[in-house]
C-alpha cells in the first residue's frame, strides 16, 4: 500500500500488554499496511496525557477498565470494553536471593527481610501499583497479621519504585531486585519464577467482588490536583476509542481483528487471560467489537 494512503492508528497500550501485543500489532500492520504508532507505558500517564495535554489516541489499552469510569467518561469516551483479567504474584528468578527458600507459605516473612531488595510500581501511575497496595492490605486481613499491610510497604522503599510493570520486571531480570510486585501476565512473558499469592489476596477472583472491595486506596487524580480512589475488585483491563480519534474508522478495524478467535488465542499464547467476549460498559461501542456483551 503506498505510504500516503496507508491507515494510521495511535495506541496508548499499557506497559504490561506491550511485550505480548507487539506481535499483534506487527502482524496487523503487514496484513493491512497499517501504519500503526504505539506508545507504552502506565495506564494513568496514558489517562494524563488526554486530561492534561489533550492528546487523544486512536485507542487506548488500559491494564484497569475502571479508570475509564473514574478518569475519562463522559468527557473523552462514552464507553469501554472489559477485554482481559490478570492476578497479581510476587515474581523473582534463580539468582534471587533466597530464592529457594520462599514459598506461599512464608513470603511474607521472605520479602521483609533486610537481605533482599523488593520492587513495586509507582501507584500514582500504574494500576499494578495501586493494587499492590490494595492486595497489601488484603493480605493483612487474611493472614490476620495486624500491621502486615505496612511493614509490606516499608519493606519496598521508594528507592525500589518504577513508573509501569515493564520496567519494573527489567530491573529483576537485570538481577537488581531479588522480588517484584507484579502481574502473572508479566511473570510467565518474562519466564520469571513467581509465588501465586492465595485468590483471597490476589485480585484476581471474579468472584470475590465484594470481598475485593472492603479495602481502598487514593492516588492522583487526572488532572493536577485531583485526587481518585480505587476500590479492591477482580482485575479486568479495559479498552476504548476515544471521542475525536483522528483515525477513528482505523480503530475500529483493528478492533474487529483484535477480538477475533485467532488473535484471542495468540494473546492467550502470550500469557494474556483474554475474557471468551469484551464485556461492554456505556453506550456508543462500535459494531465492530465483535460478539461483545453489553454491561
Amino acid at each position: 500500500m503506498h505510504a500516503l494512503l496507508a491507515d494510521t492508528l495511535l495506541v496508548f497500550v499499557a506497559a504490561s500488554l506491550t511485550k505480548p501485543i507487539q506481535p499483534v500489532f506487527e502482524a496487523y500492520a503487514a496484513r493491512t499496511g497499517t501504519v500503526i504508532l504505539r506508545e507504552s507505558g502506565a495506564s494513568l500517564e496514558h489517562v494524563r496525557k488526554i486530561t492534561e495535554l489533550g492528546r487523544i489516541p486512536d485507542l487506548i489499552l488500559l491494564a484497569d477498565d475502571e479508570v475509564f469510569g473514574q478518569m475519562l467518561v463522559p468527557t473523552y469516551t462514552t464507553w469501554h470494553a472489559q477485554f482481559a483479567r490478570n492476578r497479581l504474584v510476587v515474581a523473582y528468578t534463580d539468582r534471587s536471593k533466597r530464592a529457594n527458600e520462599i514459598n506461599a507459605s512464608n513470603w511474607t516473612r521472605i520479602v521483609r527481610g533486610k537481605d533482599v531488595e523488593i520492587g513495586r510500581t509507582d501507584p500514582n501511575l500504574a494500576p499494578v501499583g495501586y493494587r499492590t497496595l490494595l492486595m497489601f492490605q488484603l493480605a493483612e486481613r487474611f493472614y490476620k497479621e495486624k500491621g502486615l499491610a505496612a511493614s509490606l510497604l516499608k519493606a519496598s522503599p521508594e528507592r525500589n519504585l518504577r513508573p509501569n510493570a515493564a520496567e519494573l520486571a527489567a530491573l529483576l531480570a537485570a538481577g537488581e531486585l531479588d522480588y517484584i510486585y507484579d502481574y502473572q501476565s508479566v511473570a510467565e512473558s518474562n519466564g520469571f519464577r513467581f509465588i501465586a499469592l492465595p485468590d483471597a489476596i490476589n485480585l484476581g477472583d471474579t468472584k470475590r467482588a465484594a470481598e475485593y472491595g472492603a479495602v481502598s486506596t487514593t492516588v492522583r487524580g487526572a488532572s493536577p490536583g485531583s485526587r481518585a480512589t480505587f476500590k479492591g475488585q477482580p482485575i479486568l483491563y479495559g479498552l476504548s476509542i476515544p471521542k475525536r480519534a483522528p483515525h477513528e474508522a482505523a480503530a475500529k478495524r483493528f478492533l474487529t481483528y483484535l477480538t477475533s478467535a485467532p488473535v484471542q488465542k495468540q494473546l492467550r499464547d502470550a500469557h494474556v487471560d483474554m475474557l471468551e467476549q469484551p464485556i461492554v460498559v456505556g453506550a456508543g461501542a462500535p459494531a465492530e467489537l465483535r460478539g461483545a456483551s453489553r454491561n
